[in-house]
This record gives C-alpha cells, sequence and structure tokens, in this order.
C-alpha cells in the first residue's frame, strides 16, 4: 500500500497537469475567437485602429499648419498688391 500511494499522487500530478495545460489551450482558442469577433464588429462599424488615427490626425494638422503658412502668405501678397496700387495711384494721380 505504501508502495502505490506515491504512484496515486503521481498520477493525480499527471490528471492535474493534464487539465492545467487542456484549460490553457482553451483560453487561447476563447481568446483568439474573442479577438476575430471584436475584429469583425470593427469591421462592420467602420472604426478604425489607434495606429491610424493618429496618422490621419497628424496628416491633418500638417494639412492646416500649410493651409495657415498660405493663407499668411496670401495675405502678404495681397498687401504687396495693394501697397504696389497705392504707389502707382498716387503717381497716377501727381502727374494730372
Amino acid at each position: 500500500m505504501t508502495g502505490e500511494r506515491p504512484r496515486f499522487f503521481d498520477d493525480l500530478a499527471g490528471v492535474a497537469g493534464g487539465a492545467m495545460s487542456a484549460l490553457v489551450g482553451l483560453r487561447d482558442e476563447a481568446e483568439a475567437m474573442m479577438r476575430a469577433r471584436l475584429d469583425e464588429a470593427i469591421r462592420r462599424l467602420e472604426l478604425v485602429r489607434r495606429e491610424q488615427f493618429d496618422a490621419m490626425a497628424e496628416m491633418a494638422a500638417k494639412a492646416r499648419a500649410a493651409q495657415e503658412a498660405a493663407e499668411a502668405r496670401l495675405a502678404a501678397l495681397e498687401a504687396r498688391v495693394a501697397a504696389l496700387e497705392a504707389g502707382a495711384m498716387g503717381a497716377t494721380d501727381g502727374e494730372e
């Protein structure tokens, strides 16, 4: 009887180890299924991933900065044209 007792515990440990291994496998499979379902839901809802959102936000910021620079340049050019026109008008008025 003493010879069987350690073997019983070895068998019990083997069964417990197998059960743990099976549970880990089930957990991994459940996680994979949930990930797949979540990805599908994201696609259906037309949501974007954070990386895509960050990239688009960066592009929008660059476009906004370029637009503001172009508007400032246009305002400066309009001011120069107005000054040139005023100078030309002053020269024309002086000739009369």
